[in-house]
């Protein structure tokens, strides 16, 4: 275990439409019984006083005095672990860990650490620091090439200026596997994206066509920018959790919405999630309808990393509101049969056919005759509009080549389907 291993970290937290951060509670590691350690969390007392305060998440979290433990199978509440650094932003924080301790092994960092050493501007209205009363965020300026040569070094286990290293660990709270960073351009509040030098195919421009088309066949999704950064591709994608005035916007994962942990996420269905949106989304009929476009679409991409970390729901306290769609990246493939991450349908198909969709179509509350019109409506606007966007974000012949027919509108999506 690494020397550095906080008992406690203290949660502040973005009130609807509030600028600025209150003390909210206090999260605590204790002993499990089986070993290791879980994470309690309680509100604290001038956050309960407050009349304009809100549960940071429920049936998690509710407003009250006392100490809360996790869910079944949880170490700490899923709405504290959606505000902490996924793969890449441990990975970066690792970095630090074996220059300081020669920790090697992720697993070796207690959570709490993780929170305390990622940056501030991390996804949703958390954050976390050493103090209940001293609000002190850990942010950085440095340029975006900068950065991406710090990423690239990171992934090359190579040596980092010290400064660098602390601005990239700083903007490290993003979640995914893929290297990126937390910026603030201007007026916008962006996520960077980069190219890694271990790519086998042009993973940032596929993702730009996939988000642009994406908008085309009329789904809400995070606005991009295909920007070139020291000769590389990186995609800027604005923070729809991010508000002008400076505010922020909770949410909360699918993961979350769940009550899953990591382990069990292979688990999480597109079936359970529409379950909840029955009971708990603003407009329901709509949100259904959304959520089988999206699914459609990643099929016609062939985006199949859509786990239940790359889908969300914007919280108010009281409601969920399906956040725009994020993360719709055309996924290597070598061959036909596919599968999504998420079960379609109750039965645990996920096969990655429009058929599927179709067999399911009634669990999102829609007609075999709805769910077509959108299958055949996305599979026309791509056709048509592939050569534009490829274009567009630069896909040279062979890139366009490699990805059509293989990622974006694979013949297996069709088979027993008839329009």
């Amino acid at each position: 275990m690494t020397s550095d291993n906080p008992d406690r970290a203290y949660v502040w937290s973005w009130l609807p439409g509030a600028e600025e951060p209150i003390p909210t509670g206090v999260l605590e590691a204790i002993p499990a019984p089986g070993g290791g350690f879980v994470v309690t969390f309680a509100y604290g007392r001038s956050y309960l006083a407050n009349d304009a305060a809100i549960p940071l998440y429920l049936p998690e979290l509710p407003l009250g005095r006392g100490r809360i433990g996790p869910g079944p199978g949880l170490d700490v509440a899923g709405v504290v672990r959606d505000g902490g650094p996924d793969a890449w932003g441990q990975r970066v924080i690792m970095r630090q860990f074996a220059l300081d301790a020669r920790v090697h092994d992720p697993g070796e960092v207690p959570l709490l650490a993780y929170l305390l050493r990622s940056g501030s501007n991390r996804p949703g209205a958390l954050d976390f620091q050493n103090s209940p009363s001293e609000y002190v965020p850990r942010l950085h300026d440095a340029p975006i090439e900068d950065l991406l040569i710090a990423a690239d070094a990171i992934q090359r286990g190579d040596e980092i200026e010290p400064g660098l290293a602390e601005a990239l660990t700083a903007g490290s709270s993003a979640g995914g596997a893929r290297p990126k960073a937390t910026l603030v351009a201007g007026s916008r509040n962006v996520i960077a994206k980069f190219s890694s030098p271990t790519d086998t195919y042009p993973v940032i421009k596929a993702e730009a066509a996939a988000m642009r088309l994406a908008q085309m066949v009329g789904l809400n999704v995070a606005e991009t920018e295909l920007v070139k950064v020291a000769g590389r591709d990186v995609l800027l994608v604005d923070r729809f959790d991010r508000e002008g005035s400076g505010g922020r916007r909770a949410f909360v994962s699918a993961l979350t919405i769940l009550g899953l942990n990591e382990m069990a996420g292979r688990h999480a269905t597109y079936h359970d999630l529409a379950d909840v949106v029955r009971q708990r989304f603003v407009g329901r009929k709509d949100t259904l309808r959304e959520l089988f476009a999206r699914i459609v679409f990643n099929i016609v991409v062939g985006n199949t990393d859509d786990h239940a970390r790359n889908h969300a729901a914007f919280w108010d306290g009281e409601r969920l509101v399906l956040t725009p769609a994020y993360d719709i990246c055309p996924q290597a493939r070598a061959g036909g049969e596919q599968s999504q991450a998420m079960a379609i349908g109750p039965g645990g198909d996920r096969l990655s056919q429009f058929a599927t969709c179709v067999r399911a179509a009634h669990h999102y509350d829609l007609s075999e005759a709805e769910a077509r019109r959108i299958i055949d409506h996305q599979t026309q606007v791509v056709t048509e509009r592939w050569d534009d966007v490829a274009d567009d974000v630069g896909l040279t012949g062979p890139e366009r080549g490699e990805l059509w027919g293989n990622q974006v509108m694979n013949p297996f999506a069709s088979y027993g389907y008839a329009s």
